[in-house]
């Protein structure tokens, strides 16, 4: 199952214009919204330490196994534009055509719900180090500009929003089902003695990850057509809610 390393900014001396927050704040508010959703999703994710900086960020994701590398993070503009521009830029490596593709679907989606649809956009880059020194496929989200009160507002008024439709880019990306998050609840294996699988994938053709254990308690954290989104054994997968207790 697909695994994240989530990594909102850690640039704290970087005020918004509009109240008293700062980018690293506010990326880490957007990151802890995302975390429901990234469990009903049957996505693990690891967050970045705050108190390391980008290069730690980097060392920290290489030393793992992820799937992706998603920093999270406003703009501000050059001092003579300060306060003039809006707009969602989403880096990739250019490179790697799986960067491009993430960042595409990214882009495409968050165009969906920014108000300016036209200045979401896709860029390479050749110098963000988040984007092309992790091993994990890599784009960085500049969320818009934090100095422009305009963005700035929008930001912080719409943290949820932006949480699922990011979410919702990396099931796609994957190609999982989006699950909209619920509060965790809890059941019991009934299976009359056999063992249930645990899938990579809510269908019967879903790959077994693992077998779970009649009478085993577990907890759920999403629902979709008859599947339940589940963690065995450090193990993320679905098992088919035919045979829980709940």
């Amino acid at each position: 199952m697909p695994t994240v390393f989530l990594s909102p900014s850690t640039q704290e001396w970087n005020p918004y214009v509009t109240e008293n927050k700062n980018e690293e704040m506010v990326m880490n508010q957007l990151a802890d919204a995302m975390e429901p959703y990234l469990r009903s999703s049957a996505i693990t994710f690891v967050r970045n330490d705050p108190s390391r900086n980008v290069a730690g960020a980097i060392a920290d994701s290489n030393a793992g196994e992820f799937d992706v590398h998603l920093a999270l993070h406003s703009n501000a503009a050059p001092e003579q534009f300060a306060g003039m521009l809006r707009g969602i830029d989403i880096y990739y490596a250019p490179s790697s055509y799986d960067s491009e593709l993430l960042a595409t679907i990214i882009a495409n989606n968050l165009q969906r719900i920014y108000p300016v649809a036209g200045q979401v956009i896709a860029r390479p880059t050749n110098s963000l180090g988040e984007v092309l020194r992790t091993r994990a496929v890599a784009v960085l989200a500049e969320l818009g500009y934090h100095d422009n009160a305009e963005d700035a507002h929008w930001l912080q008024n719409n943290l949820e929003q932006i949480a699922q439709n990011l979410v919702l880019s990396l099931t796609d990306y994957f190609g999982i089902p989006y699950i909209s998050a619920t509060d965790p609840f809890y059941g019991t294996v009934d299976t009359g003695g056999s063992r249930l699988n645990l899938r990579s994938y809510p269908a019967l053709s879903g790959q077994i990850l693992t077998q779970i254990p009649d009478e085993t308690q577990l907890i759920f954290n999403g629902e979709t057509n008859g599947w339940l989104v589940t963690t065995y054994n450090g193990r993320t997968g679905y098992v088919s809610s035919e045979f829980i207790k709940l």
